[in-house]
Parts: structure tokens; C-alpha cells; sequence
């Protein structure tokens, strides 16, 4: 079964072709538009021209016409091509913003965030979706979904990552469309009074209700952060410690709901309104009913990318229920993904979630058949847990390359839990969808939220165990995304030349494994010639970085404060060994020498040429006469300085007209040394 045989496939294909081509291009909308109502008009004339769709023309042009649209879709999205969107207006000079909650994201450990949609600016209609920051606090209000604010307050950008490989939060959000941020207290807004009830107000009504009666109801704090997850597809309650155990145990799809979850649903839903095809016209009654009800769930587990994958893949499975005709589960897979990009969202391709969600998926449906023909056991127990295995291990070799890339690191114990939740995962759904409606109708019985919560403990404590074993969860791996490319080539040419063995296919595996060796030993060479100093941003410490090669010193005051930010490079730049030093008062390497300034008698020496000087700990000296003696080139400042003297400085510098450098603000300080 060639995959490339199926149209879905083909335009699913183009479409992700176009989308990408119009996002790292920037196309604009009026490009776009008219290549493509160019392309469509060439396709109607080549399709009245023939009869039968298999000419040239015709066959040459759609692909093109595709890759268009989702160009198109991309720029549809952009919001310079939207004059209503927020970022057109004379920003940050308005008066006022009218804002809508949308969505109430995972606080962290200092602030509440929300997403809320742009309604007004200064009265004038408007669109957009901004980011909502709140520091946490007894006083300050907790917003809830579709809520609606008056502030004064103006939107800032999201701030880069300040040090070398650490997350970019911000360009996160700039692919879900969401590019400033508001910080906002108790006293900068108004909450406008009978705000307008939305379709996601009223399931997220519906999810606090179900939340504050299963928080009456016997279950513990942990145990009530998985149940909201597994059923309502909320995770902002699991624990950090317990979200680690299911990583670590590669068991964290579990939490999400996604393909796994939405299949027991349509299962329960093809139950329970099975009496109705009996009626006049009932198995198309049936039909709408199940889709009313996925997405129905879709809405109250939050419309996540998972979701509305799962769901709109299994609504193309109720129908093919319905017609009573085998269908390609590629074709169902492409199908929602085309539906889900061109009409929802173009840019949850960017998403990883949406990335690890579609190529479990597509793992499964093309490797799972090779194993079972692999192996096909007659005895029914070792039947069971070897497609359960079979499953799991599919899985886990689609988002292998996408989960090193991302994470850096992978669970080897993977399909060990696996096979101890899974087969049981149905029960416990199920048994949960029967809590929630028992607890709606007030007839709960207090025995079984008991059993329930035993049940829900022992899953949890199944997953520590596995994540205890930390010998087998591989960390710390670096892989780039040349890496990733030639490892799904890699893995799609060994599959092949195993079930096919002809010589193309086991030359294009070997092609495969060469090119993989040539880049790790280009790799290798060329950060192995790399040497620079890096000046780490860290509040209230200083750290000076030398690499040289695939050795690391980390010169500074405080080694546990800068830890995690040294993990990231070692990670990143495949360092082998890293030394830990105190930071010393200077530096020369080669050509380049470097003061660290941060206690006042280090003036009282005399020094040669400085080329660079670091200010930290904020040091009572008089800048403009040290500068009148040392005569350096630049000023570095970073994170250890009150933010007092570095204005100081900064003006001190502009008017000798020195560059000056605040990590702060410019992030982490990066001299490359030839």
C-alpha cells in the first residue's frame, strides 16, 4: 500500500508544503491570493477542457493550487493583513483596551496567566489575542473564561529568552498568534458587568461545576489533578512532581486527551445509542448524535490542538461507521489534518503537540500492522500484550526524533507502563464519565469516588515507580534538527528494507546511516574548532563562560544559581566536560582581555589594554574616572547590578559614546574568538 496512492494524503501534503513556504517566506496576502485564483482558474479550464480528470494539466496544476491556498491560509493569518488587528492601531499611545477572556492557561510560581481576545481599542472595534499576566496574590481577582476587562494599562512584547538555548516563550506564542503581553493588578481594570456568554464561557462554567463537585467528593489532591486531566482535559492542577513521574515514565499522553480518550467516547456513544437505529432514518440519526457529542466533549476539555485533532479524525470515523464501507485510516488521518489546518488554524503545525499527536498516530496505523505480521502469538494473554506492546513501541518510534529535538531526552521504560495503564485506561474513563453524571444528578454514592480514588492512587503510584528508574530514562541528548530530518528518513528506510528487502531499499537505508555518521562527525569538527566567552544573565549573580572546543569553564560566584542555564548549553553545544571555577578578577584569551569589575579595590591596581569590562555586584566606584584611566572599548553589565546604577552607567557610557551592554535587556553576552 503505497501512501501517495491516497488524494487525501496528496493534498494534506501540499497544503503543509504551502503553509510552510508562506510562513518562512513571509508571502504576502495579495501574492498568495492571486497565485492561487490564478492556479484555480487554470484548473476549471483545464477541467472542462477534458472529461476525465487523468491529463496532464490538470494533474500538474492542482498540486500548485494546493500548496497556494495553504500559503494563502498562512497570510490570512499574519496580522498586518487584518487592518482591525490590534497591532494596527497606535499602540502603546491608546486609551483604553476591552478585552474578553479566552482562556485561563497553567499559572507558574509567581503569576496567574490568561489569553484574552482583543474586543475594543478606545472604542473602536478590534481583534487579536494577547497574553495576561497577573502576579498571584490573596487580593487579586482570578479571571474567569469570558470575562470582560476595561484597562489603561499598554501591552509590552514578549521578551527573548536572555541566555544561549533557553525556551522562547515568546515566538511560542507568536505561532499561536499571540505577540505582546498585559500585566495587569487588582487596581489597573474595570470587569465589565453582564458580559456576553460565549459557547467556551458555558463549558468552562459547566468544567468548574464538575471541579467543585469532585472536590466535595472524597478525592485527593493529586488524585483530583489527574481525574481533571484524564476527563476534562485540564492539567493546571497536576502537581510538578507528579507531571515529572508521567514524563519520565512516558506515560504523559495520558493526560492529555487525545486519540486514545475521544476512540472510548465514540465507543460509548455507538453503545448507548445503538436502540436508535431502529427508528425511521436512525443510523443517520446516530450518526449526528455522536458527532454532536465528540465535539460537545471537545468543547468542554478546552479545544486543545490534541482534541480537535482526535475528534475531528474520529468524526470522519463515525461516518465511515455509518456508510458500512472499509476505509484507509490514512486517509481519515489526512483528511482531519486538512480539515484542521485549513479551517481552524494553519499554525498548529508549529505546535508541538500537535506534532507528537500526528505522528503517534500515523506510527501507529503504518507499524503496528508490520509487527502484528511480524509476530502473531495464538495464546490470547500473550496475544493482548503484544499489540498493547506493539502499540506502544509504534508510537514511541514516530515521536522519537520530534521528543529529542524538543526535550533532549527519552523514557526507555516507555512500554512498561504502558502495558500496566493502558489496558485498563478504558475502565477507568469509563468509570469516570459515570462519576461526573452521578455527581451532576446528586445521587453519588460515597463508596465509589472511594474505589475511584484508590484506583487513581494506585495508576499514580504505578507511574512513580517506573520514573524511580532513572537509569533507564536517557537525558541530556542533543539533537538538531539536521538530526531529525535524517532520523524519520532513517527510520522510514530500515522499515522498508526490512519488509521489503530489495536493494533500493537497503541502499537507501545505508545512504541513510552514512549521511547520519557524516553530520555527527561534521558536527563534532566544527564545534570542536568553536571558542567564545559568554557573559550569563542570571539575576543577583555573575557567571563567565569559556568554551573551547567540547570543554566548558563556568567561572562564577554561585554554581547551583546557574545551573540549569550551564545545562542547557552543554546540552545544546555537545560539551563533554565542564569546570567549574571561581570567577577571578581578570582574563586574557589570546588577543581579547576581559576586567571583571565588582568589588571598589580591585581599582587600585594598574592594568594594561582592557578590552572589556564587566560591572557586577554593582561596585561603588566612580565610573567616569575609572574610565578616564582604563580606557576600555566596552562596558558589559549584567544581572548581579541594581537597576539604578546601570541607568547610570548607561548614560555615563552614551555620553563618552562607549558601547555599552546590559544583559538584561540585550540577553546573555556572546564574543566569538577566531
Amino acid at each position: 500500500m503505497k501512501l501517495l496512492d491516497f488524494i487525501p494524503v496528496k493534498l494534506t501534503l501540499f497544503l503543509i508544503v504551502g503553509i510552510l513556504i508562506g510562513y518562512y517566506n513571509n508571502i504576502s496576502l495579495l501574492l498568495s491570493a492571486g497565485l492561487t485564483g490564478g492556479l484555480i482558474v487554470l484548473l476549471g479550464i483545464s477541467w472542462m477542457r477534458k472529461t476525465t480528470l487523468d491529463n496532464l494539466p490538470f494533474g500538474f496544476i492542482f498540486p500548485f493550487c494546493t500548496i497556494g491556498i495553504g500559503m494563502m491560509s498562512v497570510a490570512l493569518t499574519l496580522p498586518y493583513n487584518n487592518s482591525k488587528h490590534y497591532t494596527n492601531f497606535k499602540l502603546p499611545n491608546q486609551k483604553y483596551l476591552h478585552l474578553k477572556i479566552h482562556e485561563i492557561l497553567k499559572p507558574n510560581s509567581y503569576n496567574e496567566r490568561y489569553m484574552a481576545d482583543v474586543i475594543e481599542i478606545d472604542g473602536v472595534p478590534a481583534n487579536g489575542r494577547i497574553l495576561i499576566i497577573s502576579k498571584k496574590d490573596r487580593l487579586n481577582h482570578k479571571f474567569r473564561v469570558d470575562e470582560e476587562i476595561y484597562t489603561l494599562n499598554s501591552v509590552e512584547e514578549i521578551s527573548p529568552p536572555l541566555n544561549p538555548y533557553g525556551f522562547n516563550y515568546g515566538d511560542y506564542l507568536k505561532k499561536i498568534g499571540v505577540l505582546h503581553q498585559l500585566k495587569l493588578n487588582n487596581q489597573d481594570y474595570l470587569i465589565k458587568k453582564n458580559a456576553s456568554l460565549t459557547i467556551l464561557g458555558l463549558t468552562a462554567a459547566i468544567r468548574r461545576k464538575i471541579i467543585s463537585g469532585l472536590g466535595k467528593s472524597n478525592f485527593g489532591r493529586d488524585e483530583l489533578g489527574i481525574i481533571q486531566a484524564l476527563l476534562l482535559g485540564q492539567r493546571n492542577e497536576i502537581s510538578e512532581e507528579t507531571y515529572k513521574n508521567y514524563k519520565n515514565a512516558g506515560a504523559v499522553h495520558i493526560l492529555a486527551v487525545s486519540g486514545l480518550h475521544i476512540g472510548i467516547v465514540l465507543l460509548l456513544c455507538q453503545f448507548l445509542l445503538k436502540p436508535l437505529e431502529r427508528l425511521p432514518r436512525g443510523k443517520i440519526i446516530v450518526l449526528i448524535l455522536t458527532v454532536i457529542l465528540l465535539w460537545g466533549y471537545a468543547f468542554l476539555a478546552g479545544l486543545s490542538p490534541s482534541v480537535i485533532r482526535a475528534v475531528s479524525m474520529f468524526s470522519f470515523v463515525a461516518y465511515a461507521i455509518y456508510l458500512n464501507r472499509p476505509t484507509s485510516t490514512f486517509n481519515i488521518l489526512a483528511l482531519s489534518m486538512f480539515f484542521i489546518l485549513l479551517t481552524y488554524d494553519p499554525m498548529l503545525l508549529f505546535q508541538v503537540g500537535f506534532q507528537l499527536s500526528y505522528a503517534a498516530v500515523f506510527s501507529i496505523f503504518w507499524l503496528f500492522p508490520k509487527f502484528q505480521h511480524l509476530w502473531n502469538p495464538e495464546n490470547m494473554i500473550l496475544k493482548k500484550c503484544w499489540q498493547l506492546l506493539s502499540i506502544s513501541l509504534a508510537a514511541q518510534i514516530g515521536v522519537l526524533p520530534i521528543s529529542l529535538f524538543y526535550f533532549h531526552q527519552f523514557p526507555g521504560l516507555f512500554f512498561i507502563s504502558n502495558l500496566l495503564i493502558v489496558p485498563f485506561l478504558g475502565l477507568i474513563l469509563g468509570i469516570g464519565f459515570l462519576i461526573i453524571a452521578l455527581m451532576l444528578v446528586d445521587i453519588l454514592p460515597k463508596n465509589l469516588s472511594i474505589i475511584y480514588n484508590k484506583l487513581i492512587y494506585l495508576m499514580n503510584k504505578v507511574i512513580e515507580w517506573v520514573a524511580q528508574q532513572e537509569s533507564f530514562i536517557f537525558k541530556d541528548i542533543p539533537f538538531d534538527s539536521f538530526k531529525l530530518v535524517l532520523t524519520y528518513l532513517l527510520i522510514f528506510a530500515l522499515v522498508y528494507s526490512l519488509t521489503q528487502k530489495k536493494f533500493k531499499n537497503i541502499l537507501s537505508a545505508a545512504l541513510c546511516i552514512i549521511a547520519f555518521q557524516l553530520w555527527l562527525i561534521f558536527s563534532a569538527a566544527k564545534k570542536g574548532r568553536e571558542q567564545k566567552i559568554m557573559v550569563l544573565h542570571k539575576t543577583g549573580t555573575s557567571a563567565l563562560l569559556y568554551k573551547k572546543g567540547n570543554y566548558l569553564d563556568v567561572n562564577c560566584i554561585d554554581s547551583v544559581a546557574v545551573l540549569n542555564l550551564v545545562k542547557n548549553i552543554v546540552v545544546e553545544e555537545n560539551i563533554q566536560k565542564v569546570n567549574y571555577k571561581t570567577l577571578k578578577n581578570s582574563y586574557r584569551i589570546k588577543d581579547q582581555s576581559l576586567l571583571i569589575l565588582n568589588r571598589p579595590e580591585i581599582i587600585i591596581q594598574k592594568f594594561q589594554k582592557i578590552d572589556y569590562v564587566l560591572l557586577g555586584n554593582s561596585p561603588k566606584i566612580n565610573l567616569n574616572r575609572f574610565l578616564d584611566s582604563i580606557q576600555p572599548t566596552s562596558i558589559i553589565a549584567d544581572g548581579s547590578n541594581y537597576r539604578s546604577d546601570i541607568e547610570r552607567w548607561k548614560k555615563s557610557c552614551s555620553n563618552r559614546k562607549l558601547p555599552f551592554y546590559y544583559t538584561g535587556e540585550k540577553g546573555a553576552f556572546i564574543l566569538e574568538i577566531e
